[in-house]
């Protein structure tokens, strides 16, 4: 096997570990979730995700290897950073918003990953393969657009509002009431 072979097998291996880690933490924050379209949105996001593997395993079959034990490194850390980010709040608009983020952070390292593998496999003459993930390229960056719109439209300010209800009142000397001056 030539290494352009073996470098796409790892590649796919990869995004597998990636999406496969995904399905696990969408699971968890679909829960932490407040409002019912972000629920919504993250199980639609879930249900795609399901099929996005389907897909690896048949690129990983096009070629003659298997997902294997490989673990996406990146994704790991993507994950960790946002869990660490939910830790510090309360189930509500702005943790939506977290959720919303670590979403999206989530989807533009797909992005980049399908978008090199889409490329590499066209270069390489396997164009089954470059339509496959193509395929799936096309469905993160609309995932994308779908988590921005429910950011603008809904969550983000929701999070703002419920952020400037909770800041405490200034006096008139610019210092908060109860505080020694």
């Amino acid at each position: 096997m030539d290494e352009i072979m073996k470098l796409m097998i790892e590649q796919l291996r990869d995004a597998y570990s990636a999406e496969k880690q995904a399905l696990r933490a969408m699971a968890r924050l679909q829960k932490k979730a407040s409002t019912q379209s972000l629920r919504d949105a993250v199980q639609m996001h879930i249900d795609q995700t399901e099929t996005q593997v389907e897909r690896l395993e048949k690129g990983l079959e096009m070629l003659g290897g298997r997902p294997g034990r490989k673990v996406c490194e990146g994704m790991r850390g993507i994950i960790e950073e946002a869990q660490t980010e939910l830790e510090d709040h309360d189930k509500g608009p702005l943790m939506d918003a977290l959720i919303i983020a670590g979403l999206q952070r989530v989807e533009h390292y797909e992005i980049a990953a399908y978008g090199t593998m889409a490329a590499l496999a066209k270069a390489a003459g396997q164009q089954e393969l470059a339509d496959l993930l193509a395929e799936t390229l096309a469905e993160e960056k609309a995932t994308d657009e779908k988590l921005s719109q429910l950011a603008e439209s809904e969550v983000n300010p929701a999070a703002i509002q419920g952020a400037q209800a909770e800041e405490p009142a200034n006096d008139r000397r610019g210092g908060r009431r109860g505080t020694a001056a």
